[in-house]
């Protein structure tokens, strides 16, 4: 069930709400207190009255019942010689609130007696204005309340979220590989340590996982290397052996640089699999190109020549991720065989490669252009190994001899 409002506003409206409630009940209560406390006063006073003055009037009749501000008395005699209100003659007997001939609210109590009917009126004006203060003070109690349950409830709900939120910044900090974490050492054993416990044991899960996965990428980048090393130094000593049959010698090269391609391949998806990249180390550019370079077999035989272009650039890299990237992109950019001069541009931000053919030695065979997918270096391994890196591959202009490498700023 998703809910629009924060945790922290709703756990405030809660003690809002409990608060107007709690706040509302003391006021009833107050008010149901002092309405029963006045009726009790006055039924005492009025039945106190009435039995004091009948047995007065059985002594003594015609004596004067009390007229006062608060208290007024009055005896129903033959013909009403007791001038009684009109309108207290209709009452039955009893104790209950009326109007006066004034129309102001009195209450009313009517006796049967042996002295006869006796009316008894008490005039509670004066207490009346101080229930109605009471009322005031108590719709202010109300709101008072309502405010200080909402300003508490803020308060101790942002030390109960605080914890959360705590959680969730220390769950957002995780690296995004598997780790084993303790979150649940740093909380109580309440239904937040819960919570982070279940967070430890997935991420124990997924390390050991992770642990199993690299585990078994390194018993396997061994076991394909270890073939793929056979392979090329038995094609190495068949290089050496057919210097005197050239007709083997352009398909042996071939297998030699397939050789190489998918070792360097092969290093690159290990790499990229187990998520490893080496520490940078501090470089400087100019100085380290040559020998990247030489390691590419057409600049290693001389059939392509380099001119290096740029100023001496320190910077901290990856030195064997990025070596891999160079021979990556100059595979796919420099065309088996063909003879040229690769020009490299160095600026602060890219590095550019450019190769121009030597028509003139190769007249025979005209440059082949690379094919839909050389032109698609960023999608390759090669690619995401730059990406890893901080590198970025720019080979819309491959077709023409040029592939640019955007390095990592900062």
């Amino acid at each position: 069930m998703r809910f629009p409002l924060p945790l922290r506003t709703r756990v405030t409206l809660l003690y809002t709400a409990m608060g107007a409630v709690l706040s509302v009940v003391f006021a009833l209560g107050v008010v149901f207190i002092a309405e029963e406390y006045e009726r009790v006063l006055v039924d005492s006073i009025l039945t106190g009255q009435a039995h004091d003055y009948a047995e007065r009037l059985q002594r003594e009749p015609g004596i004067d019942l009390p007229r006062s501000d608060r208290v007024s008395g009055y005896q129903l005699l033959p013909g009403n010689r007791g001038e009684v209100p009109g309108v207290f003659l209709a009452q039955a007997p009893g104790i209950r609130e009326v109007r006066d001939p004034d129309g102001d609210e009195v209450f009313l109590g009517v006796f049967d007696t042996g002295a006869g009917r006796l009316f008894f009126v008490m005039d509670l004006h004066d207490i009346e204005a101080l229930e109605r203060y009471l009322a005031f003070v108590l719709a202010v109690v109300v709101l008072a309340g309502t405010a200080f349950s909402a300003w508490l409830g803020w308060l101790l709900s942002g030390r109960v979220v605080r914890p959360v939120q705590q959680l969730a910044e220390s769950v957002a900090a995780l690296p995004t590989q598997p780790a084993r974490t303790a979150l649940a050492a740093e909380l109580p054993p309440d239904e937040l340590g819960q919570l982070a416990t279940a967070i430890d044991d997935y991420q124990a899960r997924l390390a050991a996982a992770a642990e199993a996965e690299q585990a078994f990428l390194g018993d396997a980048s061994h076991e394909l290397r270890t073939p793929i090393s056979v392979v090329r130094g038995a094609t190495e000593l068949l290089l050496e052996d057919s210097a005197d049959m050239p007709a083997l010698q352009p398909r042996l090269q071939r297998l030699d640089r397939g050789i190489r391609e998918l070792s360097e391949l092969i290093d690159a998806l290990m790499r990229l699999a187990r998520h490893r990249v080496d520490s940078a180390e501090p470089v400087a550019l100019r100085s380290w190109l040559p020998s990247c370079l030489a390691g590419v077999a057409s600049i290693a035989d001389g059939s392509v020549s380099v001119a290096l272009e740029g100023p001496e650039i320190p910077m901290q890299l990856p030195a064997s991720d990025a070596t891999l990237i160079v021979h990556g992109v100059l595979r796919r950019l420099l065309p088996p065989g063909a003879p040229g001069v690769l020009r490299v541009s160095i600026c602060d931000s890219s590095i550019s490669f450019v190769f121009d053919a030597d028509d003139t030695r190769r007249p025979a065979t005209s440059r082949p252009h690379p094919s839909s997918s050389d032109r698609r270096l960023g999608l390759t391994l090669i690619g995401r190994l730059a990406h890893r890196i901080g590198w970025e591959i720019d080979d819309a202009n491959a077709a023409t001899g040029v592939v640019d490498i955007r390095l990592a700023q900062g």
